[in-house]
């Protein structure tokens, strides 16, 4: 009985008759099975745990060497001396859900559990990254390096493509994929409590960062973006678009609860947004008297920053700022560091983190603003101030 070496594999001869078996002299329960068509194999054979014979045939002749054949199939040894069953796991697996089925099953399993919009990006992320990289997947074969390897692709921007309907471009990014992750790991800790898997490949997965917004404008640069919209309303541009940005610098409000904001939501009277549907749930948002003023003029339309064609609210704000950062000469300026400016204005005037929160609609513990039927007095008279500090830098 010689040890399997390629040498001894291509001397191998096929019997048109009957399977040829060779085993190995090194390894007990190692060999190379030849066809009567001539496909070549590498298999093991071992006994379970209650004495049944198992034939398991792991690679083709060619795919691996004989040396790294002999590993994997010391491995699957191993495995039966601790009473695991490689045959029976390989046919659970192949008979086991698929990545892209979890995700179906995860998604059906969190509807009226999980907001409704946090479920479409979830779904989003699910059909233009997880199902084209990792579907197909049998889920307890998946392992951290698959999870990894999916990582770098969506970095990469390997799964980018047109957005249908509205124009622009799916780039991923390492944001995108940090965040990808972090879903899948959701998903698969779902599998876990579904008894579908035992332990979770995503958890470890090592993550870029993802991009938190260290970005604000300074005192000087409101000043400059404040002149650059005076004079680019001067030469056309839209009126909405400028009243929008003008708004988020007064009200750190994220763009689609700006922009998708209807008119009946806004109370004057009690200097507040009454959100019904935000990214931590309905909520009293506080603002000061300058959001108000930044507003454009009522129309028909039950939105408070229409569209300048049909129904809809307006779309299109990122264009907007970029001519306008352009024209004040300012970089690297995203519509989320209009955000980050309110809160780095409220903070250079001494407001605490716990305060900022509640400005910014956080979900905080001990924030009430979420709950009361009239915003915070407190919050009313931080939210006025820091608005009134930045118009006076807009003016």
């Amino acid at each position: 009985m010689p040890k399997i070496t390629k040498r001894l594999v291509d001397a191998i001869e096929p019997d048109p008759t009957r399977e040829v078996q060779v085993w190995d002299s090194e390894l007990k329960g190692f060999g190379v099975r030849v066809q009567p068509s001539g496909v070549a194999s590498y298999f093991v054979f071992y006994r379970t745990e209650e004495g049944r014979q198992r034939k398991l045939t792991f690679a083709r002749v060619g795919a691996v060497t004989p040396d790294e054949a002999r590993r994997a199939a010391r491995e699957k040894l191993s495995a039966s001396t601790k009473g695991e069953d490689p045959s029976a796991d390989r046919r659970r697996i192949r008979h086991a859900v698929t990545v892209a089925e979890l995700c179906d099953l995860y998604l059906e399993d969190a509807r009226g559990r999980v907001k409704a919009s946090t479920l479409a990006m979830d779904r989003s992320r699910i059909d233009r990254h997880v199902k084209p990289l990792l579907g197909a997947r049998r889920v307890p074969a998946l392992t951290s390096d698959d999870v990894e390897a999916m990582h770098r692709d969506i970095a990469a921007g390997r799964t980018a493509a047109a957005r249908a309907g509205i124009g622009g471009v799916t780039t991923g990014g390492k944001g995108v994929a940090a965040r990808t992750v972090g879903m899948l790991g959701t998903i698969l800790e779902f599998a876990k409590r579904k008894k579908i898997i035992t332990a979770n490949p995503a958890r470890g997965v090592q993550r870029a960062p993802d991009g938190k917004q260290r970005r604000f404008l300074s005192a000087s640069e409101i000043r400059r973006l404040g002149a650059a919209m005076r004079e680019a309303e001067d030469q056309g541009e839209t009126a909405v678009g400028i009243a929008a940005v003008r708004f988020l610098l007064l009200t750190g409000c994220r763009r689609m609860e700006a922009l998708a904001l209807p008119r009946a939501w806004l109370d004057e009277e009690h200097s507040c947004i009454r959100f019904g549907d935000t990214k931590s749930g309905a909520q009293l948002r506080p603002i000061g008297k300058a959001a108000f003023t930044a507003l454009p003029a009522r129309t028909g339309s039950p939105w408070a920053f229409p569209g300048e064609r049909g129904d809809g609210h307006f779309v299109g704000l990122p264009k907007v700022l970029d001519r306008l950062c352009e024209r004040a000469g300012l970089r690297g300026v995203t519509l989320h560091v209009l955000r980050h400016t309110f809160a780095a204005t409220a903070a250079g005037m001494g407001y605490s983190e716990l305060t900022i929160a509640g400005l910014l609609g956080h979900s905080v513990p001990g924030v009430t603003a979420r709950y009361a039927h009239v915003p915070d007095v407190a919050l009313v008279a931080a939210t006025g101030a820091v608005g009134a500090r930045v118009a006076s830098c807009l003016c």
